[in-house]
């Protein structure tokens, strides 16, 4: 049994075929997942999604990549959707450097006010990283994130930040780079990283896990995520399955 904590099966990837995918996943042997909805368009498809079907959950936030567009107005959209049954984590959020749609200030801004609106509805969050993790550590110290913890989506830094987001009441998420040949980092955090304090996820449909990489990436694979993680700790894929799918349950408070 195994619990995807973060997909976008409200992207438009699925829109053909999203009951299938949720099929092939039940058959692979994942029986939760986490939506995630980050903008206008994703949000409602993630509660829609979590709303028809058991063991599957949402999470509201807005994208750093869209931050300029977010609006008062969106925040407390947001602040109201949090309150849904289905609705477990505020996110993803975050900083993203490789694009440049939104500037950096603005991403900051926005970043903090979902931290503080997190706070103020008692809910963890999913953090989103691209090339800022230096500030992204420093404003989750900075607005005491630790009071509500969260989720390093995807993780792909070192152990010693990882280690650091673990002081501050956060998981860790590893998801398809870690299976990749290459990808020398997220292989030393799997490594190093005690599996009660780790997560696995697909992020679908992008980051395919090997030997699926550069196509859609969907639910099912991420049982390929949790046999690399095996391997590279040197245990069962049943204790990988086990634990992170408790840690995920706790995580976001469902009951089995």
């Amino acid at each position: 049994m195994l619990f995807d904590t973060h997909v976008h099966l409200n992207a438009d990837q699925f829109e053909e075929d999203l009951e299938e995918t949720i099929s092939r996943a039940r058959e692979a042997g994942v029986r939760y997942m986490t939506v995630v909805g980050f903008d206008r368009k994703t949000i409602p498809k993630a509660i829609q999604i979590a709303e028809d079907h058991d063991h599957i959950f949402a999470a509201v936030g807005w994208h750093p990549v869209d931050a300029i567009d977010m609006t008062e107005e969106d925040l407390k959209w947001i602040e109201e959707l949090s309150a849904h049954p289905k609705v477990v984590a505020i996110g993803e959020m975050g900083l993203d450097y490789h694009w440049d749609k939104s500037p950096v200030e603005v991403q900051k801004e926005v970043f903090r006010k979902q931290i503080a609106l997190a706070k103020k509805v008692k809910m963890p969050i999913i953090i989103h990283n691209r090339e800022a993790t230096e500030d992204i550590v420093d404003i989750l110290r900075e607005e005491n994130a630790a009071e509500v913890g969260g989720i390093m989506h995807c993780y792909s830094g070192p152990p010693e930040i990882a280690k650091e987001c673990i002081e501050m009441n956060f998981m860790i998420s590893l998801g398809g780079p870690v299976t990749f040949k290459n990808a020398k980092l997220p292989k030393e955090v799997a490594k190093e990283i005690d599996l009660k304090h780790m997560l696995v996820e697909t992020d679908c449909p992008f980051l395919a896990p090997h030997p699926n990489r550069g196509k859609r990436n969907e639910p099912a694979y991420v049982s390929l995520v949790a046999e690399q993680i095996a391997e590279l700790k040197g245990i069962s894929y049943e204790e990988v399955s086990e634990v992170t799918t408790a840690n995920a349950l706790e995580f976001f408070g469902i009951s089995s």
